[in-house]
């Protein structure tokens, strides 16, 4: 007999409304986003944002930076961008071909912000060409940047990641690809490098990436990866 509610069951419940669900969705991408964004994103009111963000901040689902008289959320932290891309891997578990062939999601499926990594084929790609240049290695928890790895991060010019809280690296089960991309703060490194060498372009609009021309050129050898 249970005699209490599981609290997974409360936050099940601000997960599956609607409107709180679109803010969530917006949020995956890993950045702060003010509350207009938010409210505009999810087609309501500022007044009534006020409310649903309260709520996802009472369960500490989200985190809140105020900056003058403008408010910024974001995600929690990576263990809540987890659940939610989990979530989404259950929902989209039918007729996936059919569904990521529509031209609306073709962008997202390629390549996408999830909380400060690349998501997607790309990711995929990416996560592939690590292992299989023994880049990464079988660590404490997920992996671990080889000696290989770091010479080639040298040769990039990225920092290797420094010793922290957050994992290195880490294998993320890609909910359109359906298979893993890497996470972790060397993942993060990556795509931060990505973005500003211009190999790619993040969307105001959505979580998608689009790789540019300097991206073809240089990310797509770099990565191993074929769009075609």
């Amino acid at each position: 007999m249970i005699t209490h509610e599981p609290r997974f069951s409360r936050v099940a419940a601000l997960i599956a409304d609607p409107t709180r669900a679109c803010m969530l969705a917006v949020l995956l991408g890993g950045e702060y986003r003010s509350a207009g964004e938010l409210a505009a994103a999810a087609g309501i009111t500022p007044q009534a944002a006020s409310t649903q963000l309260a709520a996802l901040l009472g369960d500490a689902l989200l985190v809140m930076r105020q900056q003058g008289r403008h408010k910024y959320f974001a995600l929690a932290d990576a263990s809540v961008a987890h659940a939610l891309e989990a979530l989404s891997l259950v929902a989209e578990r039918d007729a996936v071909s059919e569904r990521w062939a529509k031209p609306r999601l073709q962008p997202l499926q390629c390549a996408r912000r999830c909380y400060g990594h690349m998501a997607g084929r790309l990711g995929v790609a990416q996560f592939d060409m690590l292992l299989r240049h023994r880049f990464v290695e079988p660590g404490v928890e997920g992996f671990a940047l080889s000696a290989q790895g770091g010479d080639w991060l040298a040769h990039l010019g990225i920092a290797a990641p420094a010793a922290s809280r957050t994992r290195v690296a880490y294998p993320c089960m890609d909910w359109s690809e359906r298979r893993d991309h890497l996470a972790g703060s060397l993942a993060i490194a990556l795509l931060d490098h990505y973005l500003k060498q211009g190999w790619l372009r993040a969307s105001e609009q959505s979580r998608a990436l689009t790789i540019t021309a300097a991206g073809v050129q240089r990310l797509l050898p770099l990565l191993e990866a074929n769009l075609e």
